[in-house]
């Protein structure tokens, strides 16, 4: 099921494989990942369910050194952001998905039930604030940012999530808008170690049936 590719990296065919050997890695070999291939990862990892399809998740492909610099800095210096060849940056932006709603909405339907699905689906925010209608959109989010790990997996990348950093000096560093959120830092490349072979507890002490 895992094999090393041309550039070293490890391949994973299916995505059982992908979930059953996926770790996080913080040293990767110097190969740059082909542009190409990074879109093709993110328009998979774009293909995530979501509410109404609002799709509310973006990506920032962050390869300048400088900006990995500054990215490291509000990471709490964690060294993967800078020894990956990219560092992808994933927030959320519900207020940019709500005016692209309709664009989101699936063509094959009547125009009159895409019309009202935009009026239903914006009529459920009108009573939140601003931090509620944003992290729903980075819970939504982060469904994609599960996408996003197995599917770097599977095409033998390596990646590493981040939770711990600044979001405001990220934001402030990239141009973000204040009121976007930010799930995840996600350094990815090909793999120049091993890392800790997976270890989880028990599936039966965590899943019950009723």
């Amino acid at each position: 099921m895992r094999s090393r590719a041309d550039s070293g990296a490890f391949v994973v065919q299916d995505v059982a494989g992908a979930a059953e050997q996926r770790r996080s890695i913080r040293r990767y070999a110097e190969t740059e990942i082909p542009e190409e291939e990074i879109r093709d990862l993110l328009r998979l990892a774009g293909r995530a369910p979501s509410a109404f399809n609002a799709q509310p998740w973006r990506f920032i492909v962050v390869r300048d050194e400088a900006l990995k610099a500054g990215l490291a800095a509000a990471a709490n210096n964690q060294q993967q952001v800078i020894r990956a060849p990219a560092t992808i940056v994933m927030y959320s932006d519900m207020q940019n998905a709500l005016e692209r709603l309709p664009e989101a909405m699936h063509p094959d339907m009547p125009a009159e039930q895409r019309e009202a699905g935009v009026k239903r689906f914006r009529a459920s925010f009108e009573t939140k604030s601003a931090d509620e209608r944003e992290n729903w959109g980075a819970n939504q989010a982060n469904i994609a940012l599960g996408y996003l790990l197995l599917l770097a997996e599977s095409k033998g990348l390596a990646t590493s999530p981040m939770l711990g950093f600044d979001a405001e000096k990220v934001k402030a560093l990239l141009g973000l808008p204040s009121h976007v959120r930010i799930p995840a830092l996600v350094s990815i490349g090909y793999p120049d170690e091993e890392g800790f072979r997976p270890h989880r507890i028990s599936s039966e002490t965590l899943v019950e049936f009723r």
